[in-house]
Parts: structure tokens; C-alpha cells; sequence
């Protein structure tokens, strides 16, 4: 593979996606250096990638990392998580399921009660994980659930109906991309024609059809429709999602629109894995992030088929967007793409420095 083009067009031949985007960034002397490649203008459903902007938007919201669930949202307070703290469900250490399928209901042609199911969420403790809180949080497990709560906090916190109005005021709006990066009840309101651009998603029947500029994720669609959740919801094209990465880099250095925020607080390393918070790190073999990426290197993964890796060593931003989902989920050919694509775009940062 060569620059991000012809990244973009080998990860499409592969069978993976038929929609990609690729891109890498590498700081320099003057700034960011950036190369875009293939479908750079359509909206891709960032899926998972909402996560560390959750994360960055917590920060950015003066909401605590040591805040309990419960003093976030009150009516939490008596639930198995009401004790959790935000940095626990942000770091997967909640003692949380991995999922919950909190749609269910909408199979039946009901509607959700979003308090009542995000209570259900909050209740959602693992069988091993019963008793007193240990101090550190418990062993972590990668968990939807904890950012649904982490979410349903920060709405309260900030005061919308939402964590994805949070988002699209102190990530997005800060980054300038209102145009570019946002829910698709933001995007809308910007004037984007979502669903004409939007990469389409799955086939499902009880939705219609093939998903089209509406989240996938059936919980985030069952909880917050047009809005987003603290685990998904956001949609961007590949320009914004880079420069976000680029963002939470240069936070790192105290530089940017993030500066003020404590962001080596959720990309330090954890005990017990490589889970950090908003973020994962690089695992020791098997990375999807390829052989290049460094030892701190961190970044996150979008079961839509999305992906962004950050090296604050090398100083290196690399993003993959596909929709590997279209037009089923059962199409797996993107594991055994992701580490040579991360990996060439990584060299083809280093040639641009």
C-alpha cells in the first residue's frame, strides 16, 4: 500500500467495505501535515468512535470523573451502578455486561420508556462482579452500558436531552466541523443531506431496510433517535474525525482546542488490560493498530467499520472509515484489513513528516 488513495482503494478491493476512507496526519514543525484518500466527502456512521468524544466531552463539560453515577442522575442512586464513578464507566471497570439489548421492545412495534431502560443499563452488573466496589474498579470488560450511563450523566450535567447535544457543543463545535461531524439531528439542522450522502449501513427488516444516515446501533436508535448516546450516534466524514484525533494529540502538549482538558487522564495506561478511558490501548500481540504503532499508542475501533490510532510519540493520527456492515454485519473481511492499513498509513504519515 502507498498513500492513503490507494489505501483506501486496496481496503475496498479486499471486500471489506463498499465505501472506505482513509487518511493519516503527522505533526511537524508548522502543524499537522494531513492526506486523505477515497471516499472523503461521504458521512460515515462512526458507530463506537462516539466514545472518546463522549470521553473528551466530559472533560470538556467540568463533570468529574470521581462523580458517582447516582449524584450525576439522581434516580440512578439506587441502582447496582448508582456507585460507579464516571472515570469506572468510561474505563470499562463498572462491573457492567458487555450489552444489554435495550431495543427490544421496538421488535414488537412498542415504544421505550429511555428512563426505564436506561435504568435497566444501570442494573446490568455481572454475576462475578457482586459485592463492595473494590477501589480501583472492577477487572475490565469492554461495555456499551457503561457509556450509555456515562452518557445519560453528562446529558444531565450539561443540560440537553442528550449526550450527543454535549458532544455537537463541546467537541464538535470546538473543532469547527458543525458541518461535517455530528448527530444526524445537528447535521440536519446544519442543512447536510444525510441520508443522500451518508454511507448506507445494514439491511434490516425491522427497521425498513438498509439503514441510511440513521444510527445503527439499535440501542443508540432505541434511546436517543436522531440524537446520540454516550456509545454512539455520530456520524462525520474523514476530514473531522482526524482532526479530532489530531485534537486529543495535541491536548497532550497542551495545545489546541482541547488544551484545557486533562486528556493524558484518559489515555494513561489502567491496571488490569489495555483499556483506558474513551480510548484502548495497543495490545502487546495481535494489535489492529500493526507493527508500527508504538507501545503508548491508543485509539478506538467502530463496529460499523471504523477506526482512529494515535501515536503521541511519533506524533502520528491515523483513521479508517468504512461501512464493512453493508450490507450485513456477517462480513468480517475488515479484522485482517485494519493492521495493514493502519500500518501503511502509518509509514505513509512518516513520509509525509
Amino acid at each position: 500500500m502507498g498513500d492513503a488513495e490507494t489505501v483506501a482503494r486496496e481496503v475496498r478491493a479486499r471486500g471489506v467495505a463498499p465505501q472506505v476512507a482513509a487518511g493519516c496526519a503527522v505533526r511537524g514543525a508548522s502543524g499537522f501535515r494531513v492526506e486523505l484518500g477515497g471516499d472523503r466527502l461521504t458521512f460515515f456512521d462512526l458507530a463506537s468512535l462516539t466514545k472518546p468524544m463522549t470521553a473528551v466531552a466530559v472533560l470538556r463539560s467540568g463533570l468529574s470523573l470521581q462523580r458517582t453515577l447516582g449524584g450525576a442522575v439522581p434516580e440512578l442512586r439506587a441502582t447496582a451502578s448508582g456507585d460507579a464513578t464516571i472515570e469506572a464507566l468510561l474505563s470499562h471497570r463498572a462491573g457492567l455486561a458487555p450489552h444489554v439489548p435495550l431495543y427490544l421492545p421496538l421488535l414488537e412495534g412498542l415504544g421505550i420508556d429511555a428512563g426505564e431502560a436506561v435504568a435497566r443499563a444501570a442494573g446490568a452488573r455481572r454475576d462475578e462482579c457482586a459485592g463492595p466496589r473494590p477501589a480501583g474498579g472492577f477487572s475490565p470488560l469492554y461495555s456499551d452500558l457503561g457509556y450509555i450511563l456515562a452518557g445519560a450523566a453528562l446529558a444531565r450535567h450539561f443540560g440537553g436531552p442528550d449526550a450527543g447535544r454535549a458532544i455537537e457543543e463541546l467537541v464538535v463545535a470546538v473543532l469547527g466541523a458543525r458541518t461535517e461531524l455530528g448527530t444526524a439531528r445537528s447535521l440536519e439542522a446544519a442543512g447536510v443531506d444525510l441520508v443522500g450522502r451518508a454511507a448506507p449501513t445494514e439491511d434490516v427488516a425491522w427497521r425498513g431496510g438498509v439503514v441510511r444516515g440513521r444510527v445503527h446501533d439499535e440501542n443508540a436508535w432505541a434511546l436517543s433517535g436522531l440524537g446520540g448516546s454516550g456509545h454512539a450516534g455520530m456520524f462525520g466524514t474523514l476530514g473531522p474525525v482526524l482532526a479530532f484525533g489530531c485534537a486529543v494529540l495535541d491536548a497532550l502538549a497542551g495545545r489546541g482546542p482541547f488544551a484545557g482538558a486533562d486528556v493524558a487522564e484518559l489515555t494513561r495506561e489502567r491496571a488490569g488490560g489495555s483499556l483506558r478511558a474513551g480510548f484502548d490501548g495497543k495490545s502487546e500481540e495481535g494489535s489492529s493498530a500493526g507493527e508500527s504503532f508504538g507501545p503508548r499508542a491508543f485509539g478506538h475501533l467502530g463496529f460499523t467499520g471504523t477506526s482512529l490510532w494515535i501515536d503521541p510519540d511519533a506524533e502520528i493520527v491515523v483513521a479508517l472509515l468504512t461501512n464493512r456492515v453493508n450490507p450485513s454485519r456477517e462480513n468480517t473481511a475488515i479484522r485482517a484489513a485494519r493492521p495493514s492499513a493502519h500500518e501503511a498509513l502509518f509509514q505513509r504519515a512518516l513520509a509525509l513528516r
